[in-house]
C-alpha cells in the first residue's frame, strides 16, 4: 500500500473528499454541520494533536511578547494598530515596545489555523464573534493574506511590524519569533508537549461526531495552551477500500503516534483514541 499526501490546506482535503477525489482527507478543523451534510457519509477521526502559534517580527520588540485573546481580536478587528498600545504595554509591563505599526496577516486559503484562531477569537470576545465568526476561512477586517504557512511566514518575515498565525511545526522548524498567549486561568503558558497535552486533557465529553474544540480551556486548566487543535482524518463511511482504510487508520492512531513529535504533535489522549477507534469500525464496503 502506497499513500499520496497533498498538503493543500484543510479547505483543500475538505473540498476533495467531499468530491471523492481521494480516498481520504484530512483537515485541522472539525467539519462544520454544512460540509458534512455536503460530504454525505463522511466520518472524522481525530489522529494528532498540535497546536497554532501566533508570530511576530518586530524590530527592537523583546522575544516571547505577551498577549491575550480580546487583544489580538482587536488588533485583527482593527481597533489596535501599533506595538506601543496601552493593551499590549500593560501585558508586558517594563518592555520596550516600539511605535510601530502592527501589520496583521492571515491566511488567504481555507486553513485549519484560521479555524482554531478564530474559534479562539471568538470564545473570547463577543465583537470578534459577531463580526467575523469561526471558520477555516474568514473575512478578516484587516491585514493582508498569505497562502499556506509558506506564505505566512514570508509575510511576516519580510514586513516589520507583521503579526500571524501558524501552525507549531512551521513556527519551530524554522526558529520564528512568537508570542505567549494568555489562557482562561491567566498564565501564558509557553506551547510545546506539556501545555498543549493540557489543553487536551482537559476535554471534557467527545461528541458523536468526534467534533471537539480544544481552544480557550476553562481555568481548570492552568496549564494548558489556549489554541490547541486535534487535526482529523475525514472518511467515507462506505468505500471500496473499507479495509485498507481501517487498517491504516488503526495504525495512525496506535504505532503511528510515535512519529508525530518531530512535527510537534502530541500524542492522543486515550479516550480519543477510544473514540477514534469506534468510528473506524463503521468504515464498510460501498
Amino acid at each position: 500500500m502506497s499513500i499520496t499526501y497533498g498538503a493543500i490546506g484543510s479547505g483543500g482535503g475538505i473540498a476533495q473528499i467531499t468530491a471523492r477525489t481521494v480516498d481520504f482527507g484530512a483537515s485541522d478543523a472539525p467539519l462544520s454541520p454544512d460540509q458534512a451534510s455536503a460530504c454525505k457519509g463522511c466520518l472524522q477521526v481525530p489522529w494528532a494533536l498540535a497546536a497554532t502559534l501566533v508570530s511576530y517580527n518586530v524590530k527592537d520588540a523583546p522575544a516571547k511578547l505577551k498577549l491575550d485573546g480580546p487583544t489580538l481580536a482587536n488588533i485583527y478587528l482593527g481597533k489596535i494598530t501599533n506595538w506601543n498600545d496601552p493593551a499590549i504595554a500593560k501585558l508586558n509591563p517594563g518592555a520596550s515596545l516600539p511605535a510601530t505599526k502592527i501589520r496583521p496577516v492571515y491566511r488567504s486559503d481555507s486553513s485549519g489555523d484560521t479555524y482554531a484562531f478564530s474559534d479562539f477569537l471568538a470564545k473570547v470576545s463577543p465583537e470578534w464573534k459577531s463580526k467575523a465568526g469561526v471558520s477555516t476561512q474568514v473575512s478578516f477586517p484587516v491585514g493582508i493574506g498569505g497562502k499556506g504557512n509558506d506564505g505566512v511566514a514570508a509575510a511576516i518575515g519580510g514586513t516589520d511590524g507583521a503579526l500571524g498565525y501558524l501552525a507549531i511545526s512551521y513556527v519551530f522548524a524554522n526558529k520564528l519569533d512568537y508570542a505567549l498567549v494568555e489562557n482562561a486561568a491567566g498564565n501564558f503558558p509557553v506551547p510545546g508537549s506539556d501545555s498543549i497535552g493540557a489543553a487536551a486533557a482537559a476535554v471534557s465529553t467527545i461528541p458523536p461526531d468526534n467534533a471537539i474544540s480544544l481552544t480557550n480551556p476553562p481555568p481548570s486548566a492552568p496549564k494548558a495552551y489556549p489554541i490547541s487543535t486535534f487535526t482529523y482524518a475525514l472518511v467515507p463511511q462506505s468505500s471500496s477500500k473499507a479495509k485498507t482504510l481501517r487498517d491504516f487508520l488503526t495504525y495512525a492512531l496506535g504505532p503511528g503516534q510515535k512519529f508525530g513529535a518531530k512535527l510537534q504533535f502530541e500524542p492522543l489522549p486515550a479516550r480519543v483514541v477510544d473514540a477514534g477507534r469506534t468510528t473506524i469500525a463503521k468504515i464498510g464496503s460501498s
